[in-house]
């Protein structure tokens, strides 16, 4: 990656004429069997700007209780949009149903705030553990959307590690929703930088929404560069890492029994309530063994990715086993 970027033939982007960028683009479109993709920094920004183009303000989007999108966003949809999210409650690892969603579309609330403008889906749901959706939930949600009059949009962030639990291609799950991001950096490794997937005229109009919110960057065929590269070489090594997430998930279980739950994807979380300690304190005792962790939905989170070894995992599980 590192030499591809030094030897990026670069343009200006915020001109649209960056050689580097329109091959990314390209590539990607072609990979999802989409007409156009828009390279941006973040994928917040790709959820930000979509949400903008299909819900407008003091509408709903509906979304999984704990989706990224209504969740940790939902502050940027509010100052950028004008948006409220309605939750949808899935016990079932984040993963909601065609007639939940079905459901919260139902004009039924004349205190709604004016309707639902759009359903977002998370996949894999992070908080859910790293969850994969099957395509034939997201195409039985896009029949619901569709009935509705409401587009779908996809938060898929981790996508390709749906595709390597389940089987499925990015084409396959791009073509059952209007619109998709996925991220270049979680689990295909790129430094920076996210994909934005839809029709042209989505597309276009995000494009002028990118240069508007201020990410209308310059030679950003440097970055686009390393992109090229994770997108070939990243997805063949993803089966590897949900490899090493199981091998984290038993050897924590060994330790903690019953704090985790068998792992589908790379994304292993660990329940530590029973232990006596807290969050923080486990968090911190761990880093002081060289052991970083991040806690989230009141559970230690822990993700393996093409920088972490088995050999890693094993140490890893040391730390557990000394800090336990």
């Amino acid at each position: 990656m590192r030499k591809a970027m030094a030897d990026a033939e670069v343009g200006d982007d915020l001109f649209d004429d960056d050689p580097t960028v329109h091959a990314l683009q390209d590539a990607v479109a072609e990979l999802t069997a989409r007409e156009a993709a828009l390279y941006l920094p973040t994928g917040t920004l790709c959820n930000e700007i979509a949400m903008h183009l299909y819900a407008r303000p003091g509408r709903l989007v509906v979304c999984e209780e704990h989706a990224h999108t209504g969740e940790h966003e939902a502050a940027s949809a509010a100052l950028l949009s004008g948006l409220s999210f309605r939750g949808i409650a899935a016990p079932d690892r984040g993963l909601i149903g065609a007639e939940q969603v079905a459901a919260a579309l139902a004009p039924d609330d004349p205190y709604d705030g004016g309707g639902v403008s759009l359903v977002t889906i998370e996949n894999t749901h992070q908080v859910g553990g790293g969850t994969p959706m099957p395509l034939a939930d997201v195409r039985a949600i896009k029949a619901v959307c569709d009935a509705h009059g409401v587009p779908l949009y996809l938060d898929g962030a981790r996508i390709f590690n749906a595709c390597t639990a389940t089987g499925t291609t990015i084409a396959e799950y791009a073509g059952s929703v209007d619109a998709l991001m996925f991220c270049l950096s979680k689990g295909l490794g790129a430094p920076i930088g996210s994909m934005l997937v839809g029709d042209a005229d989505f597309i276009a109009e995000a494009r002028r929404l990118k240069i508007l919110m201020g990410a209308g960057w310059r030679q950003a065929g440097i970055l686009a560069a390393a992109g090229l590269v994770a997108l070939e070489e990243g997805p063949p090594l993803l089966a590897e890492d949900h490899a090493n997430a199981r091998r984290l998930a038993e050897g924590i279980a060994e330790i903690l029994p019953g704090s985790v739950e068998p792992p589908a994807t790379n994304i292993v979380f660990v329940d530590v309530s029973g232990t006596g300690r807290s969050l923080t304190w486990w968090a911190e005792s761990l880093a002081a063994h060289g052991l970083l962790v991040t806690t989230v939905a009141g559970k230690l989170r822990m993700l393996t990715h093409r920088d972490v070894t088995a050999a890693d995992i094993d140490t890893a599980v040391s730390v557990v086993r000394e800090v336990a």
